[in-house]
């Protein structure tokens, strides 16, 4: 067998692009920037065995230098201003881990324009704003990889866009935020409210200084948001979804719960139905007996359910400076893989074709079939219970589960915990309301949704 000169060509300038190795530069070098740059160092030979050729940070940019540098040690150039790794002809890859929607969107919007690929943790960003930055990217013909954007070190962008390739997905439903799952463990385990928990967590360093974000459930929706635009073939569209945070459950509530044989967990769940998409982030009963009900702590987890494969499950650290990492260098080995590749044949964005995305609508709230869980305080009165049931068979909906317990505030109220099965949360509000009215009912109705997740 003999190769031909074009061929001997080919393979030597192949290897003179393997002797040279991707040069990245990085965009903050905090918590997970500090993880990333210590993580590829130590791994390099390993990293390098999978890529094919090396992968350096070679240039770092962070308003804090002097922190910068002390992470660096004198191996990357450090500078302040984002722009100059930008504008560096010799930076192949550029990794955004500056985070928001400000500077990050302008740089991320540059970096492509340059030419330069991105890798990105910046879940916000790309859920508000990732329609208008991947079509920069298509167009410039540059990718932009974001696997540490959803779940810190589970691969999940990965199986969804490559691994269920194959699947037409159902649904999907995710513990997304370490923060809020931490608070629910403690409340449930020691019987605590939230405020009190909160505190514990702040002090803990699982929750910062303004947890707004995550205990009203936006990042978690910022998550779900870009899981479901893969998994169904859509443009990614935060502002359709329903988020609800954790900040008004209760101790009582989660140990009503229990006794039924659920847990609640703050959940994102996005479902395919014949109408549209669901797009949700609330506290959710699920069964104790399913795996993701017993994921406790600061974990993650994600259960996706595909037509061919079934249901699946996805668990690990969600958060962290060496986690995150993992995931963002994940994606440096993916971009330097396919650097040179044909535009055209690589993994799309949204895991589907651009000219294929769908416009399939996201359902609004109203319209979203599931089940739920409702306490009522009311009198202890005869034919309290009786009325209520009344109201909701008026609506349709019927009943799965009832508890009636003495209620803590005295002996002549009583609480009734009622569990239903699937309906329209439509018709739910309505029914609520007209008990709501009712002069024996004593307090605000709690009423969260249950997934049975089967």
């Amino acid at each position: 067998m003999t190769t031909s000169p074009a061929g001997q060509t080919h393979a030597a300038g192949r290897r003179d692009v393997e002797a040279h190795p991707v040069q990245v530069g990085l965009l903050g070098i905090g918590t997970v920037g500090s993880g990333t740059f210590h993580v590829l160092a130590r791994n390099q030979a390993e990293i390098r065995r999978r890529a094919g050729r090396g992968i350096e940070i070679t240039m770092v940019a962070d308003l804090d230098t002097a922190r910068a540098k002390a992470v660096v040690g004198g191996r990357a150039q450090v500078v302040a201003d984002a722009r100059q790794v930008i504008a560096n002809p010799d930076i192949d890859i550029v990794v955004e881990l500056i985070g928001g929607y400000g500077i990050a969107k302008a740089l991320v919007l540059e970096a492509i324009a340059a030419g330069k690929h991105v890798v990105t943790a910046n879940k916000a960003l790309l859920a508000v704003h990732g329609n208008e930055i991947f079509a920069a990217a298509r167009e410039r013909g540059v990718m932009v990889a974001f696997e540490a954007a959803v779940a810190g070190g589970i691969p999940i962008i990965k199986a969804l866009r490559e691994g269920l390739s194959a699947n037409r997905i159902e649904w999907i439903a995710g513990i997304i935020n370490g923060t809020t799952n931490f608070i629910l463990s403690e409340m449930r385990d020691k019987g605590l409210d939230f405020d009190v928990v909160l505190e514990e967590a702040q002090r803990l360093g699982y929750a910062e200084a303004d947890p707004t974000f995550d205990i009203e459930g936006v990042d978690a929706a910022h998550k779900a948001t870009i899981m479901s635009a893969i998994a169904f073939g859509v443009p990614v569209q935060f502002d359709r979804a329903h988020v609800e945070g954790i900040t008004r459950l209760q101790a009582a509530d989660l140990r009503y719960a229990e006794q039924l044989g659920y847990r609640i967990k703050l959940l994102g769940i996005t479902r395919r139905r014949d109408q549209g998409l669901e797009l949700r982030v609330h506290p959710t009963l699920v069964p104790a007996k399913r795996l993701i009900a017993n994921v406790e702590g600061a974990m993650n987890a994600v259960v996706v359910h595909g037509d061919a494969v079934g249901t699946t499950l996805y668990y690990g650290k969600g958060a962290g400076s060496e986690p995150t990492a993992s995931a963002v260098i994940a994606d440096l080995v993916d971009v330097t893989r396919l650097h040179t590749a044909d535009p055209d044949h690589r993994v799309p964005h949204l895991a589907f074709q651009p000219e294929a995305l769908a416009d399939t609508p996201i359902l609004p709230i109203e319209q979203v079939v599931t089940a739920f869980y409702l306490r009522l305080q009311v009198a202890d009165q005869a034919g309290v219970l009786a009325r209520i049931t009344g109201i909701l068979a008026e609506h349709g909906i019927s009943i799965d589960a009832l508890l009636q317990r003495e209620s803590a505030e005295g002996e002549s109220k009583t609480d009734v915990i009622i569990l239903t099965h699937d309906t329209v949360e439509g018709d739910m509000r309505r029914a609520i309301a007209q008990m709501q009215a009712l002069p024996t009912v004593l307090a605000p109705i709690v009423s969260l949704r249950k997934e049975e997740l089967a």
